[in-house]
Formats: structure tokens, C-alpha cells, sequence
């Protein structure tokens, strides 16, 4: 009976923590992979000092997995920038601006300007790296560019395939998850266009592809009823198909580029 019991709780423990992190299994790592294939030649050489033989993958949800430490409850808010609906990009702008450090828009670029700090130990130099590849995946997640009062998206109740769950969780996971690839598959699958194409992916700043984001944002919040009433299942994932890749797509490009930036 206690054998039966301990299996039951292990098994309630486990599916738990695969609803919690199943962006971190794909979508987190999806990007990641994408960018460890564009980097280049010094990148690669520098990140191997940093983190050894292992890949960006690998690390690529630290940031989630640590959430349970009170040690790190002051990174909570580093992984979305939420934003008022219905702002130009002069309001976004300035609205981004007058933003505190303690969100992933600030982060990143306070994070990007530390790893080039050559002073820094080894250690430090990891948990920077950690941050910054699962923030900027965060960011080309749109729904962590969504709206305050909903937590982005979090407060937005919608059904899949009759299952309730909310706008941001879809996003987050059913989405990535449908196609049933495992990262490396995804990551081969959709960074098919050549270099030409990604360099382009790759062009403007962290605020222009964070206001990308919330445009996208604007659209998701308009695809799903006001009134919690939403049923999705087939038809969304197919409209919407393109539109996941494509973050994903880009996540990962420009992760790279920030990369070989940063390991010049």
C-alpha cells in the first residue's frame, strides 16, 4: 500500500513540474539551440571557457528551475516587461524608459553590458550567461510583452481541446508542444532560410524586437473572446502556427547575434 501511495504521489509530483516548466523543455531550449548554431567561431571558443562541453540547451530554463529558491525571488519579474494596451512606439518607447531594472527589458541590457566585463569570475560569467538566454527567449514569447492587468495574460481564461487553462499558458506551451518535435527537431525544422535571411531576423535593437512582441501581443489579446469564453483547438494552432515558429525563429537568431556580440 505505502509502495502504491509513494507512486501515486511521485507520479502527481512529476506531471506538476512538467505543466510548470513545459515551455522551459521546448520553447527555452528550441531557442537556445538555434542560436548555439549561429554562433560564431570566437563565440563558441569563449562560451566553452564559460560553461564547457555543455550546450546553451542545457541551461536554457536555469532561470525557471531556480524560482522555488528564495535566494533568487528578487529575479521573479526579470522575465516579462508588461505594457498598457494600445500604445504607439513613441509611447512604448518612453514607457520602456521610465520602466524600473527589475524587468526583462532593463535586465537584459544591464546583464548584456556585465558579460563584457572581463573582471568577472567564472561564476559570475554563468549565472549572467544563464539569465540572459532564457530572458531574451522570454521576450520573443509575446505574452511576456502582454498587459499589466491580466498579468500577461495569465487572468485571460480560454479552454484547449476543452481543457481549461489561459491565454499566457497556451503561448507558453500548448502551442510549442502540439507538434510533438523535441527541441533539436524544432530547431532543424523551422532555421531552414540561410544566412542571408537570419541576418535580417537579426537587424534592430532589443527595444524594436520587444515592441515586435507586443505587437503580436496586441493581435493574441484580439484573437481569443473578452469574456473568458474562448473554446481553441485545431483551427487556432493553424492560424497561429507561423506566427509561434517565427518567434522561436527569431529568439534564437537573435540570441546569437547577441552573442557574438557580447564574445567578440
Amino acid at each position: 500500500m505505502k509502495k502504491i501511495l509513494y507512486f501515486i504521489i511521485t507520479s502527481l509530483f512529476i506531471l506538476q513540474a512538467n505543466q510548470v516548466f513545459a515551455w522551459g523543455t521546448t520553447g527555452h531550449r528550441v531557442i537556445a539551440e538555434i542560436a548555439e548554431r549561429n554562433l560564431s567561431k570566437k563565440a563558441k571558443k569563449q562560451l566553452k571557457e564559460i560553461i564547457g562541453n555543455q550546450q546553451l540547451a542545457y541551461w536554457a530554463n536555469w532561470p525557471d528551475f531556480i524560482k522555488s529558491d528564495p535566494s533568487f525571488k528578487f529575479a521573479d519579474s526579470w522575465h516579462y516587461v508588461n505594457m498598457p494596451s494600445g500604445l504607439d512606439r513613441v509611447e512604448f518607447d518612453q514607457k520602456l524608459e521610465e520602466s524600473t531594472d527589475a524587468n526583462a527589458y532593463k535586465r537584459s541590457l544591464i546583464l548584456i553590458d556585465e558579460l563584457k566585463n572581463k573582471d568577472l569570475t567564472k561564476e559570475e560569467k554563468q549565472q549572467k550567461l544563464y539569465f540572459l538566454i532564457h530572458i531574451l527567449g522570454d521576450l520573443h514569447q509575446p505574452m511576456h510583452v502582454g498587459r499589466p492587468e491580466d498579468l500577461g495574460g495569465n487572468k485571460v481564461k480560454v479552454e484547449w481541446f476543452r481543457n481549461p487553462t489561459n491565454l499566457h499558458s497556451l503561448w507558453d506551451s500548448a502551442l510549442v508542444d502540439f507538434d510533438k518535435y523535441s527541441y533539436t527537431e524544432y530547431a532543424t525544422v523551422i532555421d531552414v532560410h540561410g544566412k542571408k535571411y537570419n541576418k535580417e531576423l537579426a537587424k534592430g535593437e532589443l527595444d524594436d524586437w520587444i515592441y515586435e512582441s507586443y505587437t503580436v501581443a496586441e493581435k493574441l489579446y484580439d484573437s481569443v473572446e473578452p469574456d473568458n469564453s474562448s473554446s481553441l483547438s485545431y483551427s487556432y494552432h493553424y492560424d497561429f502556427k507561423d506566427t509561434v515558429e517565427e518567434s522561436l525563429l527569431k529568439g534564437g537568431i537573435r540570441l546569437a547575434d547577441v552573442l557574438n556580440d557580447i564574445f567578440k
